[in-house]
């Protein structure tokens, strides 16, 4: 694996192999450069900017770049270490993906990008004190620190006329909490600034401390409508570094179940999105068959939101072959349901005029913010996980990557479309291949973690690429687990959707990204 890759590594860096990531220390005041290279001249895509607190066994912070490989499907991972210094040089000024992850280090680690353009503090409020950093290993978790009283100075448009909506956080229709700060000319968006961290739980500190039972129950609360993604991406993180193979029918069932997640999903939103037009009748339809498959859900696994199938090696539900057959009819059926509301849908004018043109976020925009999921495909970028570096049994299902070109309310309407109908396809297929085996497909115990390991692992959410960076130190103990939802990159994409667009356009603009609050905040 090595040898394949190391055209990637300057000749006078030494990496090593830790599972499919090359890990090789850069000096700090390099960073910039080799970064850049991977960026720009390689063409490597930039799936994370981490951190972590190793004084106690090295003597140091660190800061990991993870690059994502496609062609040799391996993570190309340039670190900094930094002794006795607490500042490092930004890379956001010439990579955009950047400029939110090292927004967060700076709030999480007390570690300071020199040369950044925003100094704001991300995701935790003004009440919390500024030189209290909760991801550093001599934070106790269990305390309360003194209350802040600081100020967060949203961007502002001055000029005759224009004037300051504030939205949020608390709506009034049953969602998580946010804030949204509109400057806007008559009733036409100016700016839209997005405020968040209002339900900020502290989950990467909880990794650090939970036994691993607990931390695959927390990794399927990460966003609890994307239970059974952010679980599997865990498990497979955990395997690779237990040297332990999933069994061959746990890889289709999970393939099942993810692709199941989707599709109840996607009719979600695909009705709230008509709603949101004032379509009532699409909006309760799509209502109507996310319910037939969450019951599905709970009939298969005990859990509408698949909570706690997967394990280490496998799943814990299994699918009978009386119960395949069954679920193949149904999901037929649902499927032909769904067409006939789309037919329905596609011939009402009013509602078609309000999605076309609605805001519009540009290919560029998407491709500088590193968009991902719906609005990354909706905007013609074709990344998906499952095509690009495939998992479970996704190596062995036919699979076609679904995009638009517009990039506006329409596009991601119909990518989610394209969707329901590629899910039903791979439920359907992964069934009919699906390998014989026991009724309990689940891992046996006895395995140990490889000692100071970074791996990285990648699942393809129904809202976009899921991340997990997890770590251990000289002991074989998880030390850091790092956690990126799709919704820490696409959030930045709203204050871009809305501008041009009228205040009455937001709550449509919103429900076509669908973002999750708590996967942002964790």
């Amino acid at each position: 694996m090595l040898e394949n890759i190391r055209h990637y590594i300057p000749e006078k860096f030494t990496a090593r192999m830790s599972g499919n990531t090359a890990l090789f220390e850069v000096p700090a005041d390099e960073i910039v450069d080799v970064v850049t290279k991977l960026y720009a001249v390689h063409s490597l895509s930039l799936k994370m900017i981490t951190a972590a607190d190793e004084r106690n066994e090295h003597g140091c912070f660190k800061i990991f770049y993870v690059f994502f490989a496609p062609e040799e499907r391996a993570f190309i991972v340039p670190f900094i270490a930094l002794r006795n210094r607490e500042e490092f040089p930004s890379c956001a000024p010439v990579i955009h993906k950047a400029w939110n992850y090292e927004r967060k280090i700076k709030t999480f680690f007390g570690l300071t990008p020199v040369g950044h353009p925003d100094p704001r503090p991300l995701i935790l409020h003004e009440n919390w004190p500024a030189d209290v950093f909760p991801l550093r290993k001599d934070f106790n978790g269990k305390e309360r620190p003194p209350r802040a009283h600081g100020r967060y100075d949203f961007q502002r448009v001055e000029g005759e006329g224009v004037y300051e909506i504030p939205v949020g956080p608390i709506h009034a229709g049953i969602i998580e909490p946010g804030h949204f700060r509109f400057n806007v000319a008559g009733e036409e968006i100016l700016s839209l600034e997005p405020r968040l961290g209002f339900v900020h739980k502290g989950t990467e500190k909880l990794f650090e401390t939970l036994p691993l039972e607990k931390k695959i129950r927390l990794s399927g609360k990460i966003s609890g409508d994307s239970s059974f993604s952010h679980s599997l991406a865990f498990c497979q993180a955990i395997e690779r570094l237990g040297g332990v193979k999933a069994a061959e029918r746990s890889k289709y069932l999970r393939v099942v179940y993810a692709e199941l997640e989707r599709l109840a999903n996607h009719f979600g939103d695909i009705g709230a999105i008509m709603l949101d037009t004032g379509f009532n009748f699409g909006g309760a339809n799509g209502g109507r068959l996310r319910e037939m498959v969450m019951q599905i859900n709970e009939r298969l696994t005990g859990s509408r939101f698949l909570r706690m199938v997967n394990v280490i090696g496998g799943v814990s539900r299994d699918i009978t072959k009386e119960e395949k057959g069954k679920l193949i009819e149904e999901l037929r059926r649902i499927i032909n349901d769904f067409s006939q509301v789309i037919d329905v849908a596609e011939n009402s004018a009013s509602l078609l005029n309000r999605l076309k043109d609605t805001g519009v976020v540009s290919h560029e925009v998407a491709r500088d913010h590193g968009a991902t999921g719906v609005a990354a495909k909706a905007a013609g970028i074709a990344h998906d996980v499952r095509a690009d570096h495939p998992y479970a049994a996704y190596p062995h299902c036919d699979l076609a990557v679904a995009t638009g070109k517009e990039g506006d309310v329409n596009a991601r309407f119909y990518v989610r479309i394209k969707e329901v109908y590629s899910s039903y396809k791979l439920i359907k297929e992964a069934l009919e291949k699906l390998p014989g085996g026991s009724d309990t497909v689940t891992a046996g115990g006895g395995f140990s973690l490889e000692k100071n390991a970074v791996v990285v692992s990648m699942v393809e959410g129904w809202r976009g690429e899921i991340v997990y960076v997890v770590m251990t130190d000289g002991q074989g103990d998880i030390s850091r687990v790092d956690v990126r939802d799709p919704s820490f990159l696409n959030w930045s994409l709203i204050e871009h959707a809305g501008p041009g667009n009228i205040v009455p356009d937001f709550p449509l603009i919103n429900k076509s990204f669908n973002l999750s609050y708590s996967g942002n905040d964790l």
